[in-house]
Parts: structure tokens; C-alpha cells; sequence
């Protein structure tokens, strides 16, 4: 072999390796991926995904369905160079940026711990929406969500705590009890009078001074309900807040006389809000996909995600714009009666 020929065969064959090598190498991006739906008025495992004691529910039949992003990838398990250029060529996945899933000061482990506290919390909000919808009354309360450490409220509040009066005033919002806990000077003693497991009790921190000078005692509040019967709601390892209109849905048809869907296949997604506002989530096209995979045959879009979905929406799927869960409702029972729907404005 000439010299000219083996300089180029082992040039060759370093190249080769290197583009092995390469593309083995983890890259800091994230697969995401049509991820399973649920039946919100059907079962898991056995075990209805709405559960509701002390209150009259009625048949139902169809589905309600919510529907999920699967993703591969994140700090810690990263994925190859080769598989996110498979996902870059299929139209059905999205490969995004790490940090726009993790946050570069977040582990996975705290992520997933997010993601478990919003679906705890949608589930929360659907249940007062869809009591809201229903015009059943119930209470709001002020909870406490988690305590920073280091802080004051460290080691003297607990999660699920419930505010009811700072300083013998009471209080019956987030920002009742902020604007209490300011009036306060760095230094000084709160007294919170706290419901803990039935009791009634008197929790005392002094403030500390925030960055900006503001004094906190280190408590993050998020409100929370007292409804006059239970709802358990059971999805199993689905995360994050974007299945609660669905949630909202399937608590409503239980709760209503007549089958909602009328049989038919319905999957959709979106935020909710207490009153009932539906807001927009991320990865619409992978739960578009997700939904027509397993029957669906109209989806129920929140207003703000219609500019995205109409560009990629699946064939034999139809979106039902909405915006709130009235009109989600009233969606639905349009598509039961084959009356007309709000679509997805095109382009």
C-alpha cells in the first residue's frame, strides 16, 4: 500500500471513529414524545381516575380524555447525539434545549417534585371550577405550600397548614396574610393562628428582612378548598398542571344526570383556574398525536395553544377551540348533540 493510500485509510478510519464516538457522545437536549392518555371518566388499574363520596353522581359514558408529553433526557441522563437527531426527522417528536425543561439551578428530582405539586394543586382548582360551573358552594382557605429553610417558619409551620387569622385578624387570602406579615418590622413577632389536623393552634415567628428589604417569615401559601363532599382524582405518575380542564370535565359529567359525551371519544388539554379559565400548556402537538393514537376524534384546544395546533394538527383530528370551562362544556355537548363547535382559527 502506497503511502498516499494508507494516510488516507487510516484518515478514514479516524474519522469514522470519531463520528462513532460523537455521536454517543449525551448532548443537553430533551426528547419529547406523545405520552399515554386517561380516561378521566374511565379507570386505572381498576380504580376510577375520579372518585367522588357524599354527593349523587350519575352514568357515564365515551371519554374525557387527558392526555401527556413523555420525554427522554435531563441532568444526569442525557441523551446521545443520535438519538436527537431521530427525533429532529420525526414530525411527531420535538427536541428542545435542556434548560427550557430543567432550569439550570433545578435537578430532575426537583422538577418531578414540581411537577407533582402542580397536578396536586390542578386537581384542587378543577374540582373548585367544576363546583363553580355547577353553582355548589364552597370555602376557600389559605394553606401553607411548602417553608423555606433557614428561615423563621422553619421547624414552626408545616405543609397543609391552615391560616386562618394573623395577629387575632382574620384572613382569607395570600394577600390579607402578606399584607399582615409586612406591617411588621424586621425583628418582630407574628402570631398566626394556624387549623393543624382539626386543631387550632398559635404559631409565633419573628420577621427577617427579604433582598429587598421586605420582612418574611418564609412561608410560600397557596389556597386551598373546603368542599361540602370528596373528590379523589387518580392518574398515577402523570405530573404538572395541564390536564385540569379535563379533570374539571369528568368531575362535572359525574356530577351531572345524562351521559355528557354521548359515547363519543374526546380528548383534550389546558389549564384551569378556579373560576374556570382555561389557559395554554406546552407540547401541543406531541398530545394532539397522543390523542388521535388512542380514538380520539376532537380536541378540545385552549385559545392561547389554537396558532400552534392548527400547523400540526394530526388527520382525523378536529379542534374545538375554548377559553373557559363553560365553553368546554358547552363544546361538548355540542359535539354529542352534532351541533356546531367553535373551531381553531387557521393561520
Amino acid at each position: 500500500m502506497s503511502r498516499r493510500a494508507l494516510t488516507l485509510t487510516v484518515a478514514g478510519i479516524l474519522t469514522l471513529l470519531l463520528g462513532i464516538v460523537g455521536a454517543l457522545l449525551p448532548v443537553p437536549y430533551v426528547v419529547l414524545s406523545p405520552g399515554p392518555t386517561e380516561n378521566t371518566i374511565g379507570d386505572v388499574k381498576g380504580k376510577p381516575v375520579i372518585s367522588i363520596e357524599g354527593r349523587q353522581t350519575y352514568p357515564t359514558s365515551g371519554a374525557l380524555r387527558l392526555v401527556t408529553v413523555a420525554y427522554q433526557g435531563g441532568p444526569g441522563n442525557r441523551i446521545d447525539l443520535l438519538s436527537a437527531l431521530r427525533g429532529w426527522l420525526d414530525p411527531t417528536i420535538a427536541v428542545v434545549p435542556e434548560e427550557t425543561i430543567f432550569p439550570p439551578t433545578s435537578t430532575a428530582e426537583q422538577v418531578d417534585q414540581q411537577n407533582t405539586e402542580e397536578m396536586t394543586s390542578s386537581q384542587d382548582d378543577a374540582t373548585a371550577a367544576a363546583l363553580t360551573e355547577l353553582k355548589i358552594p364552597f370555602t376557600s382557605v389559605v394553606t401553607v405550600a411548602s417553608v423555606q429553610k433557614g428561615l423563621p417558619a422553619d421547624g414552626r409551620f408545616k405543609r397543609g397548614d391552615e391560616i386562618t387569622a394573623v395577629d387575632g385578624v382574620t384572613v382569607t387570602d395570600r394577600e390579607s396574610v402578606a399584607a399582615a406579615v409586612r406591617k411588621h418590622k424586621p425583628g418582630q413577632r407574628v402570631d398566626f393562628t394556624v387549623n393543624r389536623a382539626g386543631q387550632s393552634t398559635t404559631v409565633a415567628a419573628p420577621t427577617v428582612a427579604a433582598q429587598d428589604g421586605t420582612p418574611v417569615v418564609g412561608v410560600t401559601m397557596q389556597i386551598g378548598y373546603k368542599f361540602p363532599f370528596k373528590v379523589e382524582i387518580n392518574v398515577g405518575d402523570v405530573g404538572g398542571p395541564s390536564a385540569g380542564m379535563m379533570f374539571s370535565l369528568g368531575i362535572v359529567d359525574k356530577l351531572t344526570p345524562g351521559e355528557m359525551t354521548g359515547g363519543k371519544a374526546i380528548a383534550g388539554t389546558g389549564t384551569i383556574t378556579p373560576d374556570g379559565q382555561v389557559g395554554p400548556i406546552g407540547g401541543i402537538q406531541q398530545k394532539m398525536v397522543g390523542a388521535r393514537e388512542d380514538g380520539a376524534v376532537f380536541f378540545l384546544t385552549p385559545a392561547g395553544n389554537c396558532a400552534e395546533a392548527v400547523k400540526a394538527v394530526p388527520d382525523g383530528l378536529k379542534l374545538v377551540k375554548v377559553d373557559t370551562l363553560h365553553s368546554a362544556v358547552q363544546a361538548v355537548d355540542a359535539i354529542r348533540t352534532g351541533g356546531p363547535t367553535e373551531s381553531c382559527p387557521a393561520g
